[in-house]
Parts: C-alpha cells; structure tokens; sequence
C-alpha cells in the first residue's frame, strides 16, 4: 500500500497550532472530511474520539496515527498534520505528539483498515524519515516525503 492511494496534497497541513489532543484530533477531521464529502468533520471527530477511548493510537516518538471506520465512505482516506509544537497524546511512551496521520476506512473494510495501519506505523517507525518529516520546509515537501 502506497500512502498517495490514500492522501492528496490538501490534506497535509504543517504548523498547526493546537494545545490539546482534543484541538489536534479537530484539525485532522476537518482535513479527513475533504476527502469524504459525504461525511461531516463532526463525524469523523466522533469516529477518532470514540477510538481513541479504546486507548491511545499514539506511536511514540511523537507520532500518533488518529483512526476510525466510518459508514458512508466508499474509499480510504489519509490526512497527515505536523503541528506547530507537541501535544500530550496519552502515548506509551509518555513523549508528547507532533506528528499525526490520520486516516479514515470504510465500515467493513476490516483487511484494509489493517494494511494500511501497518504500512503508515512502518513509514513512522523509521527515525530516519521522521527527521526528514519534521524538517521539511512546506506542505508540498512534505506531501512529496509521504507519498514517495
């Protein structure tokens, strides 16, 4: 699974500003929900809220990977946020988050939902590429880093 299956370059936002998990997990459903036009940011925010009471989808090392099925998609879809500064995520490892990729699945997409958590949580667990995602100057760099 290649992320630009999932991600377009307008929903990659960077120096987001929040101070909350709550604001953080907000601003990816706002970018979710242009990619499901059928499916309200608010519904979305339920969908990855009510994930995130099961336990943190926190990565470590200050990514975080916000999911959720949702009824009414057709597609999977990804957004990804590097905010501004780190927020507490709850995470494992007690580090807070700066990196976020978000992603949406249909309902019963239960094969799917798990390959592409999978190859996001890989893409993430290499250090190396997280550098390179923090650094990066602008969305268009950093769109091109997720998706090549």
């Amino acid at each position: 699974m290649k992320l630009a299956e999932i991600l377009s370059s307008g929903r990659v936002a960077s120096g987001v500003a929040v101070t909350s998990k709550k604001r953080a997990l907000e601003e990816i459903a706002k970018l979710l929900a242009q990619g499901t036009p059928s499916v309200s940011h608010v519904d979305i925010l339920n969908s990855l809220s009510s994930r995130e009471k099961l336990g943190s989808t926190g990565l470590g090392h200050g990514v975080a990977i916000p999911h959720g099925r949702m009824a009414g998609i057709s597609s999977s879809v990804g957004a990804f946020v590097r905010l501004k500064h780190p927020v507490d995520y709850e995470t494992h490892d007690g580090q807070p988050v700066d990196l976020m990729f978000g992603l949406l699945v249909p309902q019963n997409a239960t094969g799917e939902h798990l390959q592409h958590l999978a190859a996001i949580a890989e893409k993430f667990s290499d250090d190396t590429f997280c550098t390179q995602v923090r650094e990066a100057r602008d969305e268009a760099a950093l769109f091109a880093l997720l998706t090549h």
